[in-house]
């Protein structure tokens, strides 16, 4: 009994540890939306202090933060939406018909850095006159949101036994049939660990709605641009803006975590 205390000890520090070390920029932000300025920048740093909603008033009431948050979403979900319409029947393509060469493809443009698309895209859509459009930062995020949902996908529906849709089609129906009314609805939690990765990804990129989008679109991340100036950076306003726009993701994988969980693992089995 008393060899396994000292281990058990060891184990609960470490985790709180790396607790601590990966909860620490968060906690610092969130504590920092409700300081004033002059406490934000006082040295050394104030633990107590005498909170403000100051900073949260500016964010929704002086900008117009209701707006980006739309356009986030539309943004975010039609490129999701788009996305899974597309990169379900290729996961399930890749999965069953080996298409390794079309796999690799799909990653090589997922781990092609982003910068290296904004220039074409950039003349692309000034031709077509679509900068600062939705369709213009649609296409672009699902160059995030594709390549996650057919690898997360062409994995999970490896693990799917391939005589369920196969007895399927004895009894006469065909593959796009079989797909759709056995292989999706066994694919729940695949795709909403696809969903909600992608989402998060698209609701968070900055660097293509920096160059394609204009005030009409302007998604969340650029509007932290709004409390900045050449003078000063509104230090409140902008941990008030970081902590309102991660609060929609950490929402939505509260509400998902054990399908997320659920959908990595099962894909993770015979991967």
């Amino acid at each position: 009994m008393k060899n396994k205390v000292v281990p058990t000890i060891l184990f609960y520090l470490m985790v709180l540890v790396i607790a601590l070390i990966v909860l620490f920029p968060f906690l610092w932000m969130l504590t920092s939306s409700f300081k004033t300025q002059v406490d934000i920048i006082s040295w050394p740093p104030k633990l107590f202090f005498e909170p403000t909603l100051q900073n949260y008033r500016k964010v929704f009431e002086e900008q117009d933060f209701l707006k980006y948050f739309l356009n986030s979403t539309i943004v975010g979900a039609a490129a999701v939406g788009l996305s899974l319409l597309l990169g379900l029947p290729a996961a399930y393509s890749i999965s069953r018909y080996a298409q390794r060469r079309l796999a690799v493809f799909i990653l090589l443009a997922r781990l092609m850095p982003g910068i290296s698309f904004l220039m074409p895209w950039y003349i692309v859509f000034s031709r077509l006159g679509l900068m600062d459009s939705y369709v213009a930062l649609i296409l672009s995020h699902m160059l995030i949101a594709l390549p996650i949902v057919v690898w997360i996908m062409a994995t999970y529906f490896s693990t799917i036994p391939r005589e369920l849709e196969e007895s399927a089609m004895v009894d006469g129906a065909t593959r796009p049939i079989a797909f759709l009314k056995i292989i999706l609805p066994l694919s729940g939690p695949g795709i909403i660990t696809a969903t909600t990765l992608s989402f998060i990804f698209s609701w968070n990129n900055f660097m293509f709605s920096q160059v394609l989008s204009m005030e009409r679109t302007k998604t969340l991340p650029i509007a932290v641009y709004n409390f900045l100036s050449y003078a000063e950076v509104d230090w409140g306003g902008v941990m008030a803006a970081a902590v309102a726009i991660m609060a929609p993701a950490i929402v939505l994988t509260m509400i998902f975590q054990k399908y997320v969980v659920k959908g990595l693992t099962m894909g993770a089995v015979k991967g």
